[in-house]
């Protein structure tokens, strides 16, 4: 099955090369400028991968670039410029643009007019300052514009809703070369916030509704607010749809307040689910799940869901009810009946959970919460390999923090990723074990080009078990490595320590690390290359020197919400009979 794929992906990047090598610039760009004023130009002018019949055509083509040329020009303050399109005497015929770019000229002293009645001092003075635009720098346009965005954003930010931009004007003096913009914004009225005005709910209660606003009638309206009333409803999962938006000045109310209206489009009331997912290791996984939209009509979902695969099988129900007591507060509840077939132990048992996450500004979350599982486990002993089967019920807590500052969580392309996790957990059996398990891990995206097309990632995961001792943790509580989303290359559980027989064992610490590069290749199609390295540790100290280590690459193609994953692994030290390579298929990026 590998020979096919590494046969796809050359197929993929020929396909791109032999697009890009066809291409050609739609004109030549010629004459003394800065390097990154002709970068910015030659952008503009593109390329083509039409041939030029005629003359006509190569003039038109000349021509269409010196108003590209001309463009980039204005914006970048080169308002004194010489363009000229002309056509070589070569057969076919070249289109050149002569480009004089001129000095670049540079910004006088701005200045802000307020129209009608300005805003109260702090807020002029604020928003004057939130110009950002320095006498003596360079006359750029989009300077200019942004410019007038910082200062009506300013205003609105201050609670002058209506405030906008009128006609600004713009001197450019080519006596001494300067840009002298005049700005004229209307502040209109400082707006007080009334409550929500509904104008469809659907089956949500209205009552529920209106307790998220965060506000109180009078408050000052802050743009902020409103945008996190629209945060909380869409959190919720629940709306195929949500608009929120500041009602106009004609619905103000005697108090001088208006009200925030919202609309809401839910999903379905139910809906049905499936999913596939394989690997060599742990074969083929089917999951099944049917939800239930907002049974008790304040945006709680219900779900029953089920798993079948050769390693983990299960069926279970879930409740899910956000803003539970207060705004930006989920408590999510949930059973299930489990069995677990690994070559390190099988488990079959039932448990009962209850969390309560909350959210911390637009992507920190931290979540508390309580388990209880009782289960049957069959397993090795380490010392004489004799079976070893024991019927537990494991009581435990958790502590959970999530920081995401990369703004996808299925094709991340910049930023980072910091989770937190402890579990104080309590064994009742033959004997009682209390333990601590703790896992963090960390993970950084870095665009390598503006486009953010090639993007490199790391990650870095460690764990470990404190106050527990091999065998007295169960082996369904050990750390493992090894697999699509541990150690690519190994199988599943095939890194760390085993037993005399070759069983995986499992250990007390765990150690992981992944390297991967990226690259949007051509539509939707992209690829990728990485190297996973981990180990599993059997006493309570890291130790790295049995270290696993796999290689590979993988072909991406993006689905719209998420990338589909197909990766080809290999161990680069085969130590214990590994399979030569290792494929996983799933959705969404290794990490």
């Amino acid at each position: 099955m590998g020979r096919p794929l590494y046969a796809l992906a050359a197929a993929v990047c020929a396909q791109g090369l032999a697009s890009a090598a066809h291409a050609e610039p739609r004109a030549v760009v010629q004459g003394e400028m800065d390097p990154d004023l002709r970068a910015a130009i030659v952008r503009a002018v593109g390329d083509t991968d039409r041939p030029i019949e005629n003359r006509f055509e190569a003039r038109r083509r000349a021509r269409a670039a010196a108003e590209d040329a001309i463009a980039v020009l204005r914006s970048e303050g080169h308002y004194a410029n010489i363009v000229e399109p002309i056509v070589s005497e070569a057969d076919p015929p070249t289109p050149i643009v002569r480009v004089e770019p001129g000095p670049r000229f540079v910004l006088g002293v701005p200045a802000v007019q307020w129209r009608g009645n300005p805003p109260d001092a702090a807020t002029k003075a604020a928003a004057e300052a939130a110009l950002g635009l320095a006498p003596g720098g360079p006359g750029r346009a989009p300077d200019v514009i942004a410019g007038e965005g910082r200062v009506v954003a300013e205003a609105q930010q201050r609670g002058y809703a209506d405030a906008a931009a009128e006609p600004r004007e713009v001197i450019v003096d080519h006596a001494d070369t300067t840009v002298r913009p005049t700005y004229r914004i209307a502040a209109g009225p400082l707006v007080r916030l009334d409550g929500l005005d509904i104008t469809a709910a659907g089956r949500t209660n209205p009552a529920w509704l209106r307790g998220l606003a965060p506000w109180k009638a009078g408050d000052t309206y802050d743009p902020d607010d409103v945008a996190e009333l629209e945060r909380r409803l869409l959190d919720t999962g629940v709306y195929e749809s949500v608009t929120v938006a500041l009602s106009g000045p004609d619905k103000t109310n005697a108090e001088g307040q208006r009200p925030v209206i919202i609309s809401l489009a839910e999903r379905r009331g139910r809906t049905l689910e499936t999913g596939a997912s394989y690997s060599t290791t742990e074969g083929f996984g089917l999951d099944a799940r049917w939800t239930r939209y907002n049974m008790l009509n304040r945006a709680d979902t219900l779900a029953l869901f089920g798993r079948a695969s050769r390693v983990d099988s299960r069926v279970g129900i879930d409740l899910a009810l956000p803003h539970w007591r207060r705004a930006q507060q989920t408590l999510r509840t949930g059973t299930s009946v489990y069995r677990v077939r690994t070559d390190a132990y099988d488990e079959t048992g039932a448990g009962v959970r209850a969390d309560l996450t909350r959210r911390y500004g637009r992507t920190s979350y931290v979540t508390a919460g309580v388990s209880a599982d009782a289960s049957r486990t069959e397993e090795l002993s380490p010392e004489d390999l004799t079976p070893l089967g024991r019927d537990l019920v494991t009581l435990a807590g958790l502590g959970d923090v999530l920081l995401d500052r990369t703004g996808d969580p299925l094709d991340p392309r910049r930023g980072w990723k910091f989770s937190a996790r402890i579990e104080p957990i309590l064994i009742l059996g033959d004997e009682n074990l209390p333990y601590l398990r703790a896992v963090t891990q960390g993970s950084a995206y870095l665009p390598l080009d503006r486009g953010a097309r090639t993007v490199a990632a790391a990650r870095l995961r460690v764990g470990a078990i404190l106050n527990g001792a091999i065998p007295e943790v169960p082996a369904s509580r050990r750390f493992y490595a090894g697999g699509g989303g541990s150690v690519r290359g190994f199988p599943y559980q095939g890194v760390g320590p085993r037993l005399a027989d070759g069983t995986p064992q499992g250990g007390l610490t765990l150690f992981e690390a992944s390297a991967e590069v990226r690259r949007d290749i051509i539509g939707r199609w992209g690829i990728a290359a990485f190297v996973d390295a981990g180990t599993v540790g059997e006493h309570a100290v890291f130790n790295t020197d049995d270290l696993a280590v796999g290689a590979g690459f993988g072909v991406r193609y993006n689905v719209g919400f998420a990338p589909i994953r197909l990766d080809i692994a290999v161990p680069v030290s085969r130590r214990r009979g590994e399979a030569p390579y290792q494929i996983y298929v799933s959705i969404g990026q290794s990490f």
